[in-house]
């Protein structure tokens, strides 16, 4: 019989955070595939886990997953760390997860620290609707295409960021979505953990000045569905209220349901679209 992939979650900073199920997994596996064995070493040493050690990252995940697939395939229990956090999420671990699916593998997880769900919970911004970008691409071409999207994002966005690229993250932020209330956490769960509830021009100018240090995730509101709704308001009512009207009737509305949608459209009652379409009649 096949083995099973354990996704086992790892402290983001604060060693206490590690789960009793997780050391034991770790212990009992037959073999432990880390993001950075030199890192991870730290970490098994301080819960005295002696299991064998191999390097599963971004640069070898294809060929290093198939390996790890097929010690799964010959019955071996494998479990998954990344550095920091839950494997699969924002790093290569999703590939390692789509291989063991494909291959009949039995994958679990081990709940645990998230860096992005640890941000949201203290950021004081909406938590009910979110979604997660981790870092912004590298390519130019795909990070603006990405803080394209997120302009009409409603929902609370979420993103990582490395100390050095802190202020130049901040001003394409600021070019692209405007003074959005955001969310600065930095070194979560560690010793100089902070929050810091700001705008994106005040934390702008902020680190400007302060030398960034930490890792961060940075939640930002998302875009203010009225806001959103008054803007559209706005260039309907830029449109000619005929072409407006020849808008709906083009697409075999009768004149009625026509009126209704462009009254709702331009946030007025349809006896005003009324109105106005026998004015411009009048006119002309």
């Amino acid at each position: 019989m096949a083995g099973k992939l354990y996704l086992c979650a790892t402290p983001i900073g604060n060693l206490e955070d590690m789960t009793f199920r997780a050391v034991r997994i770790l212990k009992e596996a037959d073999l432990i595939a880390a993001e950075d064995t030199r890192n991870s070493i730290r970490l098994l040493n301080h819960f005295d886990i002696h299991t064998p050690m191999t390097s599963y990252h971004e640069y070898n995940k294809m060929e290093k997953g198939q390996y790890l697939v097929n010690q799964l395939l010959s019955g071996k229990t494998v479990a998954l760390i990344t550095d920091a956090g839950t494997p699969g999420i924002s790093d290569p671990g999703e590939e390692l997860v789509r291989m063991c699916h494909e291959a009949g593998v039995e994958v679990t997880a081990l709940p645990g620290a998230a860096a992005c769900i640890t941000a949201l919970t203290i950021s004081g911004r909406p938590t009910r609707r979110f979604c997660f970008e981790a870092f912004l691409p590298q390519d130019r071409k795909e990070k603006q295409r990405i803080l394209t999207e997120l302009k009409t994002e409603t929902r609370t966005i979420l993103l990582y960021e490395a100390p050095h690229r802190l202020v130049r993250t901040l001003e394409e932020l600021y070019e692209a979505l405007g003074d959005r209330r955001i969310t600065v956490c930095r070194e979560l769960t560690k010793k100089h953990e902070t929050v810091f509830l700001t705008t994106i021009m005040e934390a702008l100018e902020f680190y400007r000045r302060t030398e960034p240090r930490g890792e961060c995730v940075l939640v930002v509101e998302g875009r203010s569905v009225r806001e959103m709704e008054r803007e559209r308001q706005q260039e309907w009512k830029a449109m000619p209220l005929l072409d407006h009207m020849e808008h709906y009737l083009s697409e075999g509305m009768d004149k009625k349901e026509a009126m209704k949608l462009v009254a709702k459209d331009r946030g007025l009652q349809k006896r005003e679209i009324y109105q106005m379409l026998l004015e411009e009649e009048q006119n002309g």
